[in-house]
């Protein structure tokens, strides 16, 4: 069964790989993406995600969303991404955005698909935040929404204690995580989604379609952080399950974001033991099966890079 998909997303080089994987999977439809400004700007993502359609010859409505964060001053990361949020040399899309706003488009999305489709959100929840504030009954409409985001029990990795898409917009984290009744698949799971070191090494050699991924899955410095010594692709964590529900595990939780502006600003406060005695508000990913996760990124990468090399021939 095929599973409409609308992607919020911010590529970066780990939300490029999630969206070829999705896009070359069959078990995924990707309906539209909207974008958000993050690892870099949103002129810059919204190219990119643009970029990624075009050289596999996909046709995906883009919408351009939200340039800043709500509240915070806009962080970037093309240190990691490379110039522009996106490793590699891939030519200038010929395709342009949708003449609506990234928020508005998903809750028009929504509208359309109702309870056929799942939102996938692994940027900075600006543009849900807003999604969710134009349509308070969002969550009701679709069938899931997914986070790549936050840290329920593990050490953060942009700071000590909050992961990058939170802390890079925290006071829209903090109202989806009220609101949204959502799966959160963060760096509990997303720190172990690794490729196999033989499946990376063989798309470089490979060229085409897999040299494109490859530049994206190549950046040394996605290895790095609290205790990884491994390339970790957050985002395809989201993309797997998507494709093969059970890739991840998850259990209901009770969960907060700091807004307070201190160390643990853009943190996820996870009421482990219920000292709180309140509703579980979160499904959060605890556990991912690593084989399933690395048999259905192959899959996926393959699928695009076919896409990619007979939209070259």
């Amino acid at each position: 069964m095929t599973r409409n998909v609308l992607f919020d997303t911010d590529p970066g080089c780990d939300d490029a790989v999630m969206l070829a994987m999705a896009l070359g999977h069959d078990a995924v439809d990707v309906v539209g993406l909207s974008t958000v400004c993050g690892n870099s700007t949103v002129t810059n993502t919204t190219r990119n995600a643009l970029a990624i359609l075009d050289h596999g010859g996909f046709d995906v409505p883009v919408a351009r969303g939200c340039e800043r964060p709500l509240v915070d001053d806009l962080t970037t990361a093309e240190w990691i991404h490379g110039e522009g949020g996106l490793r590699g040399d891939l030519p200038d899309p010929t395709s342009e955005p949708v003449d609506q706003h990234g928020a508005d488009f998903i809750v028009e999305q929504a509208r359309e698909h109702g309870d056929d489709l799942t939102i996938a959100a692994v940027g900075p929840l600006t543009n849900l935040a807003i999604a969710l504030a134009k349509e308070p009954a969002l969550p009701e409409m679709v069938d899931d929404i997914y986070l790549m985001g936050g840290a329920a029990f593990q050490s953060g990795n942009v700071t000590p204690a909050a992961e990058a898409n939170f802390h890079n917009d925290p006071a829209a984290a903090s109202r989806v995580i009220q609101d949204a009744e959502a799966k959160m698949v963060g760096l509990d799971v997303t720190n172990g989604a690794s490729p196999a070191p033989e499946t990376i090494d063989s798309y470089g050699e490979r060229g085409g379609g897999f040299g494109v991924v490859a530049d994206w899955i190549g950046y040394p410095e996605a290895a790095q952080g609290v205790g990884q010594d491994r390339l970790a692709v957050h985002d395809a964590a989201v993309a797997a399950d998507l494709v093969d529900p059970g890739v991840l595990s998850f259990e209901e939780y009770f969960c907060e974001v700091d807004t307070t502006g201190g160390p643990s600003h853009g943190a996820v406060v996870c009421d482990q033991y219920g000292v709180r005695d309140a509703e579980p508000n979160a499904s959060v990913a605890v556990d991912m099966d690593l084989e399933r996760f690395r048999s259905v990124f192959r899959a996926g990468v393959e699928g695009y890079a076919a896409a990619v090399d007979g939209a070259d021939g």
